[in-house]
């Protein structure tokens, strides 16, 4: 159930494609399995068969987002260097790669019983020797950044984003105020 790279065209393929776009646009909780098979072209059965639920759904379509951010975090911290600088980077860059991919609200939502670690072990691994709960509080505050810029639809309002931007790295003391 893991696998993310499904044959295209494929009724996976298609699901995956359905589940981002309603994930994204509903969020979880909101999101039907009745919508996102009919907008894959699938009965519910299909989306039961390749995933076992909406939960299982949903983990995949989050991994998956995680790791396309990982990747662009890992790539920000390396250029910034190792500690506080490499965590600031990784989160700003983050930030911005997830409203780019249109994943904000899902990596944002965090619903009862999903748990995802991909961005909790790379921000734990950027920001050593420091304490792991370092990891945890940055990353809840860039979920909430995310949660702030996707809210009420206002993804698509520039001063909006660019607010929560300003806020997220004046939380994270990239902003240069003491």
């Amino acid at each position: 159930m893991d696998d993310w790279v499904p044959v295209p065209g494929s009724a996976r393929a298609r699901l995956l494609t359905a589940a981002i776009a309603a994930f994204e646009r509903d969020g979880y909780e909101a999101a039907g399995v009745v919508d996102i098979a009919a907008s894959a072209g699938v009965t519910t059965g299909s989306l039961y068969h390749h995933f076992g639920s909406k939960a299982g759904l949903f983990q995949v379509v989050r991994q998956e987002m995680e790791r396309r951010v990982r990747d662009r975090m890992e790539g920000a911290a390396a250029v910034a260097g190792a500690g506080r600088p490499g965590v600031i980077a990784a989160l700003l860059v983050g930030f911005d790669a997830a409203l780019k991919l249109t994943a904000a609200r899902i990596l944002s939502d965090n619903p009862a019983g999903i748990v995802e670690t991909v961005l909790l072990e790379t921000l734990t691994e950027l920001a050593a020797p420091a304490p792991p709960a370092i990891a945890a509080i940055a990353l809840g505050a860039w979920q909430s950044a995310l949660a702030a810029a996707v809210s009420g639809g206002a993804v698509d309002d520039d001063a909006h984003t660019a607010a929560v931007r300003a806020g997220l790295a004046w939380t994270l003391g990239a902003d240069g105020t003491p």
